[in-house]
């Protein structure tokens, strides 16, 4: 069952209590896991089991998103404020420098952890940031037109689409390449995600003029790109590996924007690589 903590967070008003929800699998080294924009820790229930055979995993909703509080007021959804908080949630837990596998904004944010050395790898599937100009405003169109549709669409119409290959298509076809491969009670869930998350515009707004030009060096790095990402094109990935000349850069044959459901046992065995010491 999924748990929630309390942070302590400071702002520019002083400090400020937010808590965050998160699941905890497994055994062995620590492996925090990351989710993307108007999503939430679920992303990651395909292929859970199979990482907590080796390891111990932590999947959390990040600020915002899914059943963790948004960030106080005055706090930015930018880099660095998120990656505060998460260096506070692993402090609170008692972890020291996980492993950590993200997608998308998750992605962007476990590179981030990695220039900091906040981490002992780093595992990126379809990690944001390598886009060019008309790739970003491509892909904010695209999210803000899920998020409307999301937000304006009765519910128990996303209740019935749900029910369906058909209908989990028109929900989730710009993230998945295999929607039907989705529960009903998961895309459900998601699209009721997506509709609620109360920082969804803050982080698409701190994202806009967000580009990753660093390298990270001295910490394993693997960026993974789904062929049939239709978010973020799969072109993004040899920007990454141009940008981080050590990472592994791998292909995820058939796999969509979020993979891990596309393919758990491929996607799983990427992160167990990917987190290997």
């Amino acid at each position: 069952m999924p748990e929630r903590i309390a942070l302590t967070i400071d702002t520019p008003a002083g400090a400020r209590t937010a808590s965050l929800t998160y699941e905890r699998r497994g055994a062995g080294e620590p492996l925090l896991l990351l989710h993307g924009i108007g999503h939430h820790w679920q992303a990651w229930e395909p292929v859970l089991d199979i990482l907590a055979t080796e390891r111990d995993v932590i999947a959390v909703d990040l600020p915002g998103f899914g059943a963790s509080d948004e960030l106080p007021d005055g706090c930015p959804y930018d880099l660095s404020t998120v990656g505060s908080v998460l260096g506070a949630f692993c402090e609170a837990l008692g972890v020291e420098r996980p492993h950590v596998a993200g997608n998308s904004l998750g992605g962007l944010l476990a590179l981030q952890l990695g220039l900091e050395k906040a981490v002992r790898s780093v595992t990126a599937l379809s990690p944001a940031g390598f886009w060019s100009e008309g790739e970003r405003r491509y892909a904010f169109t695209t999210l803000r037109a899920m998020r409307g549709a999301a937000r304006s669409m009765p519910l128990p119409v996303i209740g019935l689409l749900s029910r369906t290959p058909a209908g989990r298509a028109v929900l989730t076809s710009s993230i998945y390449a295999r929607p039907g491969r989705r529960s009903p009670e998961a895309v459900h869930a998601e699209t009721l995600a997506l509709r609620g998350a109360t920082g969804f515009r803050q982080t698409l707004a701190a994202g806009g003029n967000v580009r990753f030009r660093d390298d990270v060096s001295d910490v394993p790095v693997t960026v993974a790109w789904g062929t049939r990402d239709r978010l973020l094109l799969p072109r993004q990935g040899v920007r990454a590996k141009h940008t981080i000349p050590g990472a592994r850069l791998v292909r995820l044959p058939g796999c969509g924007h979020v993979p891990m459901s596309d393919d758990p046992a491929l996607v799983a065995r990427v992160v167990l690589d990917g987190s290997r010491d």
